[in-house]
């Protein structure tokens, strides 16, 4: 089938729109593969490559987009079992060798590979791919779309490897700080675990999203100090006879503002997981945390080992993705990066290859 005739909308300058341009893939390696993309959601870190706060490690241009599903049209060598095979690409591509890999930490492996950062990723019609940690999907989605899991690849599985990371279990308090594109499914992972989940959130329409789907209470945190907020779930706390100690405190906002409150949060044995980044610095007291004998810690991605329950979880429903996505063409791209850059998404944006809508 080589080569392939394919297009996407590149990344040439910072604060520009996107180009339209051809590309034809020649060749593959026997260890990679070229997806037809079905689907690569719009991150807000694609975004922040965009206005330049954070820097690609690919030079430009470059094809942006990592929230990637599709179908395997050409297979290298030692993949042939993928060929025409349902995929998502996983945002984090590890080496599977290192010493980090062989320590189960792979999602931050050091020789990791991300599409759309560290070479041409998902806003295309097609992309070549390191073909070692895809996650292969049934052939039969249900109810679904192949395009519609692509976010699976960052905004559902980011929170599912935090929700590892914490040792969450059932009868736990979870309180999730910022419900949007990540947090909205942070929630729902700790409701499925078995734990009471508060979510705090400054915007009430995406609070009450949230607590529509698995929050069993929720605080509008906008105009509130870190005593005050603190303050509230005390008080839930007392009311409704949950635990007392030992809180999971989850940080999604990706804000300074955020991370405040998360650490103030702490609580004896307690857990924070910072989700969300932010480039700013904040001025904490770090012998808190040795004064509660908490832990702290950050999340990179997503193993790709933990894929596959999170696929299943979707696909049974037990997490609510259709409500919160919204199919755009990907010609319509530029538009849709000024409804985002002007908050007027109120979903997730996933841009679709024209030819397939």
């Amino acid at each position: 089938m080589l080569p392939i005739k394919a297009w996407g909308k590149y990344f040439v300058a910072i604060d520009q729109p996107l180009e339209k341009r051809e590309f034809t893939i020649d060749e593959i390696s026997d260890d990679e593969v070229v997806v037809q993309v079905a689907g690569c959601g719009l991150c807000h870190t694609d975004l922040g490559f965009m206005n330049g706060s954070v820097q690609t490690k690919h030079e430009l241009p470059l094809l942006l987009g990592h929230e990637i599903s599709g179908i395997v049209v050409e297979a290298g060598a030692n993949f042939n079992h993928l060929q025409n095979k349902n995929v998502i690409i996983p945002a984090v591509l590890p080496c599977g060798e290192c010493e980090l890999c062989e320590a189960e930490r792979d999602n931050i492996c050091l020789h990791q590979k991300m599409p759309g950062n560290d070479f041409d990723g998902g806003f295309a019609s097609h992309i070549k791919v390191p073909a070692k940690f895809l996650c292969e999907l049934p052939d039969d989605l249900g109810d679904f779309e192949l395009a519609q899991l692509s976010v699976i690849a960052d905004a559902i599985t980011t929170p599912y490897q935090s929700l590892m990371r914490s040792k969450l279990k059932s009868g736990d308090l979870a309180i999730v700080i910022g419900t949007g594109g990540v947090g909205l499914y942070m929630v729902q992972h700790a409701k499925n675990a078995g734990a009471t989940v508060i979510a705090l959130e400054l915007d009430q329409e995406k609070l009450d999203t949230a607590i529509a789907q698995g929050a069993d209470y929720g605080i509008c945190t906008r105009d509130m100090d870190e005593r005050a907020i603190k303050s509230e779930i005390r008080g839930l706390v007392k009311t409704h006879g949950l635990p007392k100690t030992q809180w999971k405190v989850f940080e999604n906002s990706g804000s300074a503002g955020g991370q405040k409150v998360a650490f103030s949060l702490l609580s004896f044995a307690g857990t924070v997981g910072i989700i969300g980044f932010t480039m700013d610095k904040l001025t904490i007291r770090l012998s808190n945390i040795m004064a509660f004998d908490a832990d702290v810690f950050g999340n990179w991605g997503c193993r790709p080992a933990y894929y596959k329950p999170v696929v299943q979880d979707v696909l049974d429903k037990k997490i609510n993705l259709l409500d919160n996505i919204e199919l755009y063409p990907l010609s319509k791209m530029n538009d849709v990066l000024e409804l985002s850059k002007a908050h007027k998404l109120t979903k997730r944006a996933i841009l679709v290859p024209d030819e397939l809508l």
